[in-house]
C-alpha cells in the first residue's frame, strides 16, 4: 500500500508527488475530506483492504487538480470543504475527460433527501451520511473497486 505524502508547500499548491499507474496496477483512492481524523479513519480502512493505492486531498481545489493529473478509480468526496466545497468539486470532476466515469462516493453529515439530490445531480455515484458503519463504508468500497477489476 503506497499512501502518497505531501510537504505543507505541496498542500496548500496542489502539487503531488504521486503519479497513476497502469491499468494492472492496485486502484488509487483520493480521499478528499478537511477532518483530519476522518481522513484518518478512511485511509485505515483502505489500508486494511491491502492493495490500495491512498491519496488525500484537504479541500475541493487540490481535490480536483489531483483528480484531473493522477485519474484515480474511485473518489471518497466530502461536501464540506474548504476552498470549493464537494458539490462543486464533484461538477469540476464529471467536466474533465479522465473524471466522467469515475466513482465518486459523496461523504455528507446530512440525512436530508434535499442534500442527497443535490449531490446525486452534482455527478456523485453514491453517497453515505456520516457517521457511517464501517459494513456500509466496506460495501460501497467493493461495489466501486471490484467494478474496476471486472471491466
Amino acid at each position: 500500500m503506497m499512501n502518497a505524502e505531501y510537504s505543507n508547500d505541496a498542500r496548500s499548491s496542489g502539487a503531488h508527488t504521486a503519479q497513476r499507474q497502469p491499468a494492472s496496477s492496485p486502484p488509487l483512492v483520493l480521499i478528499v475530506e478537511d477532518n483530519e481524523d476522518t481522513r484518518f479513519m478512511l485511509r485505515t480502512v483502505l489500508e486494511m483492504r491491502g492493495g490500495i493505492i491512498v491519496v488525500e486531498a484537504e479541500n475541493g481545489e487540490m481535490a480536483t487538480a489531483l483528480a484531473e493529473s493522477l485519474r484515480p478509480d474511485l473518489i471518497l468526496m466530502d461536501g464540506t470543504l474548504p476552498l470549493l466545497d464537494g458539490f462543486a468539486a464533484t461538477r469540476r470532476i464529471r467536466g474533465f475527460a479522465s473524471g466522467s466515469n469515475v466513482p465518486i462516493v459523496f461523504l455528507s453529515g446530512h440525512a436530508q433527501p434535499a442534500s442527497e439530490a443535490q449531490a446525486f445531480a452534482a455527478g456523485c455515484t453514491d453517497y453515505l451520511v456520516k457517521p457511517f458503519a464501517l459494513g456500509e463504508l466496506n460495501r460501497v468500497l467493493e461495489r466501486h473497486l471490484s467494478q474496476r477489476s471486472s471491466g
